[in-house]
């Protein structure tokens, strides 16, 4: 995985805030083999069908941005329970829980 310790602190400390205690978040993407260079940082957030996405993403951002050098940054969003999407399968499959 390539995160530092601090990048992946910030990302669970940001999540919890703007997503609440109970969202899962998962690195999927290049950024979770280490033998890839480069890529944005991907991220599945599972939440809770009581959190407005769309809102609490740029409070994640905002928070994530504070603890750490603003780069590309890629956030989707499964309802639990829900039927994920293709990318959210991937997600699902492929990805890391942090």
């Amino acid at each position: 995985m390539r995160l530092t310790a601090e990048e992946v602190q910030a990302i669970k400390a940001a999540a919890r805030r703007a997503f609440g205690a109970d969202a899962v978040v998962r690195l999927f993407g290049s950024r979770v083999d280490d033998a890839r260079h480069g890529g944005d940082i991907d991220l599945h957030v599972e939440l809770p069908a009581t959190v407005n996405f769309s809102s609490a993403k740029e409070g994640f951002l905002d928070r994530l941005f504070a603890r750490i050098d603003p780069q590309r940054v890629d956030v989707i969003a499964t309802v639990k329970g829900a039927t994920p999407r293709p990318i959210e399968a991937i997600a699902y499959r492929d990805g890391i829980v942090l």
